[in-house]
């Protein structure tokens, strides 16, 4: 796992939060970097037990920019946030 510094340099034009997915505990939208895609993760997908629980299992690391703290953004908005902080949205 990259640590913070790390991930700050890779990400320096980013003004939004990057993270690992092991490192993602708020709920919100994310837009996984390498794929532009969108996960939709709702404060119910966190807690321990419960269900749905979303699992990404790669031998790859992923890199996930917060793109709201709200699960159901608009997609326009998420797309304009995108934007704003060069990421190829594929949504």
């Amino acid at each position: 796992m990259k640590d913070e510094a790390t991930r700050s340099a890779t990400h320096s034009t980013l003004r939004i939060p990057v993270l690992q997915w092991e490192e993602i505990n708020e709920a919100g939208a994310y837009v996984e970097l390498g794929s532009g895609d969108l996960f939709r993760v709702p404060k119910d997908a966190l807690n321990r037990g419960s269900s749905p629980v979303i699992d990404k299992v790669s031998l790859g690391t992923s890199q996930f920019a917060q793109v709201s703290t709200d699960p159901y953004v608009v997609l326009d908005k998420a797309r304009s946030i995108c934007a704003n902080n060069n990421i190829q949205p594929n949504f």
